[in-house]
């Protein structure tokens, strides 16, 4: 079926709208939960070396201790991954703390380098994304800047600018579906008025 100009134009113009780059950096990790009990058994300081008190203490009270420090550990390697950073240049795994919001939602804390590196970059937020099963825990960070979060509310603009394209686009198929007697009827009906 054929379009008119304006149609194509319309179609166009909303497939041409950009989006917003919203992060600095994503990072991912996964941690098998038998391989994190197997260093809990073998090395016990290593919760010392590796986790906060609080979160050691938060691990220690779940029914299995080593599926949550799974997740925290992978966690700490998503964040400094988003970061662009790893654990080199000075950033410790203790930069990076595990900690459940008010409303149970895991945060990042950063301290030290680790706390310098998301500074020099801008980063504003780092939200977390933390889940496991028997076998495995994930984790996602995402480091956001604080143009990023101006990007996103340009990103919503777009959204509703799409939106409002797309109507004006069904309702110029829906004139063609309608037929020739009906656009003529309406353009009576606008001569008319």
């Amino acid at each position: 079926m054929a379009r008119s100009k304006k149609a194509q134009a319309a179609i166009d113009d909303a497939l041409s709208i950009s989006q917003a780059q919203s992060s600095v950096g994503l990072g991912v990790d996964l941690v098998e939960v038998d391989r994190m009990e197997q260093i809990l058994g073998r090395t016990p300081s290593f919760k010392e070396k590796v986790f906060s008190e609080e979160e050691r203490a938060y691990c220690d009270r779940q029914k299995r201790p080593a599926m949550h420090y799974a997740a925290r550990f992978a966690a700490k390697e998503a964040v400094v991954k988003a970061l662009g950073c790893g654990f080199t240049s000075g950033v410790s795994v203790r930069d990076v703390e595990v900690r459940r919001s008010s409303v149970g939602r895991p945060e990042a804390v950063l301290t030290g380098r680790a706390q310098e590196v998301a500074s020099e970059q801008g980063v504003t937020e780092i939200p977390l994304s933390l889940s496991h099963t028997r076998t495995d825990a994930i984790a996602c960070a995402m480091a956001l800047t604080a143009d990023a979060a101006k990007k996103q509310v340009a990103k919503v603009s777009a959204a509703d600018e799409l939106a409002r394209k797309f109507k004006e686009t069904r309702s110029l198929l829906d004139e063609l579906d309608a037929g020739p007697e009906a656009q003529s009827s309406e353009a009576k009906a606008a001569e008319g008025a």
